[in-house]
């Protein structure tokens, strides 16, 4: 993924919502969401086997993002494609995350989210070991967790106010993960790419013939344990070419199941 937002316990109805939009380049191939013979819902990067976003039956999900560091990049690391099936594979998550911050140089810059039923983590090797992630609203692209890029700021708005308001309708999500407008120059960041790039890239949806938005996805997760998943794909001129959308129930998670690590600790 590129841009991702996640609401914890911030909705009445919904304890959980992640909206997520993954930018790839259009020639690398992949496959739609579907069930993996695993047992979770995910795409697949036909390129290296893993994927971007994936959810199980259970609850347990987990996605990740690039960190943009142009000039930075060892051909021979592993995908980061691998860390989210990781993260859904059988097991405490705790101890995978574990696992993987003693092994982080042996991949390029990422930001790995993953959660279960009341615990919500970020992971990365461009800055502090594993830690829990508050409940409210908290986003990022390719840079920590809520740096404040332009997209960035404009998807956490979009979130707030949607779960502000109690909105019931996914395709409110769509809307805001659809936004195409780039940043004022004065807003964007210097991220190390040309300023045209930074340009292109400021968009939450991105169009362009080489590169932009392959995907949008909404993850909701009810207080009653009802779950949907939405995936919409898209070609290089941003136009909808197909959608997957699954449901299915875990346990219920009622108001105060996500744990807060400002009051009890970080788990």
């Amino acid at each position: 993924m590129c841009l991702v937002a996640l609401a914890l316990d911030a909705h009445p109805r919904y304890a959980l919502a992640i909206v997520a939009n993954r930018d790839e380049f259009h020639a690398r191939a992949a496959e739609p969401a579907h069930w993996w013979r695993e047992g979770w819902l995910a795409g697949r990067d036909l390129s290296a086997g893993g994927t971007w976003f994936g959810v199980r039956r259970d609850g347990r999900w987990a996605l990740v993002t690039n960190v943009r560091e142009p000039g930075r990049k060892d051909a021979g690391a592993r995908s980061r494609g691998g860390l989210v099936t990781g993260a859904l594979a059988p097991g405490p998550l705790g101890d995978y995350l574990a696992r993987i911050d003693a092994d982080a140089d042996r991949y390029n810059g990422y930001n790995l989210l993953a959660g279960d039923p009341g615990i919500a983590r970020w992971a990365s090797n461009r800055g502090a070991a594993s830690r829990a992630i508050r409940p409210g609203v908290s986003a990022l692209s390719n840079a920590a967790l809520d740096t404040p890029w332009p997209k960035v700021r404009r998807i956490s708005a979009a979130i707030e106010a949607w779960a502000a308001r109690g909105g019931d309708r996914i395709d409110e999500l769509f809307g805001a993960l659809a936004d195409r407008d780039p940043a004022p120059d004065r807003e964007l960041p210097s991220t190390g790419v040309p300023l045209d790039w930074e340009r292109r890239l400021s968009a939450p949806f991105i169009v362009s013939d080489e590169y932009g938005t392959r995907c949008s996805t909404v993850l909701v997760v009810a207080r009653d344990g009802g779950a949907r998943f939405v995936e919409r794909s898209f070609d290089a001129a941003g136009r909808l070419t197909g959608t997957v959308d699954e449901r299915f129930r875990i346990a219920p998670c009622p108001p105060g199941t996500w744990i807060d690590p400002r009051s009890r600790g970080s788990a």
